[in-house]
């Protein structure tokens, strides 16, 4: 859904063209994009504007809450980590920034596509700057979310609390003050759960972990 004309019609142009199968759907606002869903899942993804009008992050918790077998994704024409993180909380597979090149874009629908949690290099960054789309380094979840969803019972309770604190962002060394454990502990916990969650850095744990909803305890919330 985007309000753009010129734009919808050339990323569905796009996809179709790239993506083998894909039939593409487009709405201008709120209201067509909700009649164009599926309870019965045949939508397999929905990406939104997030600056069209009526659309907010309660909104799109809605929708996942209301159509939880299609998967939901965000975008903008520029990003913070604040919006992506807000996106991720509220249920949704991932951001993608309309400053991302063609080929970037493409490949974050190819994955969230194929289950994948799509998360932009600026959710590494602790500042608040817009994204920049340009050389922009991508990364994201190679575990589809469905079998994400299987792994907390895998985390040994100490891990969990580990994962629910990285998730908010902070260093071995906070966490290690946080549950009042040694720095060199804190990260054989660290390596543990990027192992058991299957990813190659404390960015996809992170958002894995959002998307799953862990809790400031290290429980999981299912969605």
């Amino acid at each position: 859904m985007d309000d753009h004309l010129m734009y919808r019609k050339a990323l569905r142009s796009a996809l179709e063209s790239h993506i083998a199968k894909t039939h593409v759907l487009e709405a201008d606002n709120l209201e067509t994009a909700w009649k164009r869903l599926d309870p019965d899942g045949c939508i397999d993804l929905s990406l939104i504007d997030l600056s069209t009008a009526g659309v907010s992050f309660e909104t799109l918790r809605g929708l996942h809450e209301c159509y939880p077998k299609t998967r939901f994704a965000a975008m903008m024409a520029s990003a913070t980590r604040a919006d992506i993180m807000r996106s991720l909380d509220a249920g949704l597979y991932g951001f993608v920034s309309k400053s991302q090149s063609d080929s970037e874009i493409l490949g974050a629908i190819k994955d969230m596509l194929s289950g994948r949690v799509y998360v932009p290099a600026s959710l590494t960054k602790v500042g608040e700057r817009p994204m920049n789309g340009a050389g922009a380094q991508i990364y994201h979840s190679n575990l589809p979310f469905d079998r994400a969803e299987a792994l907390p019972d895998k985390l040994t309770p100490r891990q969990r609390e580990v994962l629910a604190l990285l998730a908010r962002g902070m260093s071995n060394k906070e966490i290690a003050r946080a549950l009042r454990i040694a720095e060199g502990t804190t990260k054989i916990h660290a390596s543990g759960v990027l192992r058991v969650l299957g990813v190659r850095n404390r960015t996809e744990a992170a958002a894995i972990a959002k998307v799953l909803s862990v809790t400031a305890d290290g429980l999981f919330r299912r969605r």
